[in-house]
């Protein structure tokens, strides 16, 4: 894939109608334009997405020997830390160690497209993206700056792109039905999450595709992310109010924690009364009491197909994609019935 040039300071200077050291002295806040020349040149250089760096304009068209990764869900969530949850942190390790291996270094970057954008994150020769929004900006900077990139779950919004690995989750949540179904489940709720990502759109059309073969009314309850387990916690007096199922599956960790704390709260038992699944394993899910049946994600074979795609897309070579990975249902006591098996 070829790289833009990108815009220079004259290009800048040119939009604008100024001098080309009136531009550097707008960006750099110094020299003695008025305020509104200042504003007027900031704001021409933002919409044309200029980046001032002098390293990173000699750098833009060489290879420097580093991709970048940006993770969606955490820039949506606004913090990269979120306590329990360590499904990221086996991303970002498992790439980081492969593309070593390749004499690669990996630079974490929040959401380039926020101001001030590292000086260098333009400059990388590549990028992953994990789970990419709808029209997602940080997409779009790259094709618009021509940096290769490729991403963890397809892109919502480009149907046509390939370069994309994923665990296959329609395998994965099928999996997570049956397992209800053959434990005596005959209603069956969802708590999904809200980000505009192929994840939480296509396990809802899963969900919907599986309930109409097996003849069952789905019942769907969105949560932010962001909301963690007490959005969980809300959502569990939800279902409970509308009648309880006799399963619950949960996106993520932190939201089955807070079902389980308001189904408790409840006097609802687990899982006696309903069994209780999360689509991603996390200290949450391991450490509940009961602990929490759920999918446990290979990190590593993901990312090694990720960087396959990348390094062939850097190369110009044709896409090879998408990937589909596997991944691992592990049925703990939440949704373990004894008197029916597992």
């Amino acid at each position: 894939m070829a790289r833009s040039k990108g815009v220079t300071i004259r290009d800048v200077a040119q939009r604008a109608g100024v001098s080309v050291a009136a531009v550097s002295m707008a960006l750099n806040d110094t020299g003695t334009l008025s305020e509104a020349t200042r504003l007027r040149v900031r704001a021409v250089a933002e919409e044309m997405d200029y980046q001032a760096d002098a390293l990173a304009r000699g750098l833009r068209r060489a290879s420097v020997g580093a991709i970048g990764l940006v993770m969606r869900s955490l820039d949506s969530l606004g913090e990269y830390a979120p306590q329990g949850v360590d499904v990221f942190t086996r991303y970002i390790g498992a790439v980081s160690a492969q593309a070593m291996d390749r004499g690669l270094s990996v630079m974490l970057v929040p959401d380039p497209t926020r101001r001030p954008t590292p000086p260098l994150a333009l400059s990388l020769d590549g990028y992953i993206v994990t789970m990419p929004h709808v029209d997602d900006p940080v997409v779009a900077l790259l094709e618009r700056r021509g940096i290769p990139y490729v991403t963890l779950g397809r892109d919502p919004s480009r149907p046509e792109f390939t370069d994309w690995a994923t665990e296959d989750e329609h395998a994965s949540f099928r999996r997570i039905y049956e397992h209800f179904a053959a434990n005596g489940a005959r209603s069956i709720a969802l708590v999904r999450g809200t980000d505009p990502n192929a994840w939480n759109i296509d396990s809802e059309a899963t969900y919907r595709s599986w309930c109409e073969s097996a003849g069952l009314t789905p019942r769907v309850y969105p949560s932010a992310e962001r909301a963690g387990e007490q959005g969980g916690e809300s959502v569990a007096h939800a279902i409970v109010d509308d009648g309880v199922p006799d399963a619950i599956l949960c996106h993520t960790g932190r939201q089955a924690a807070g079902v389980l704390a308001g189904l408790t709260a409840r006097g609802v038992s687990v899982p006696e009364r309903t069994m209780l699944a999360a689509a991603s394993d996390s200290e949450h899910t391991r450490h509940s009491r009961p602990a929490i049946s759920s999918i446990e994600l290979h990190a590593a074979e993901t990312t090694l197909a990720l960087l396959d795609l990348l390094q062939a897309r850097i190369a110009g070579e044709p896409s090879r994609g998408p990937v589909l990975t596997t991944s691992r249902f592990r049925i703990r006591a939440s949704s373990r019935r004894a008197q029916q098996g597992s």
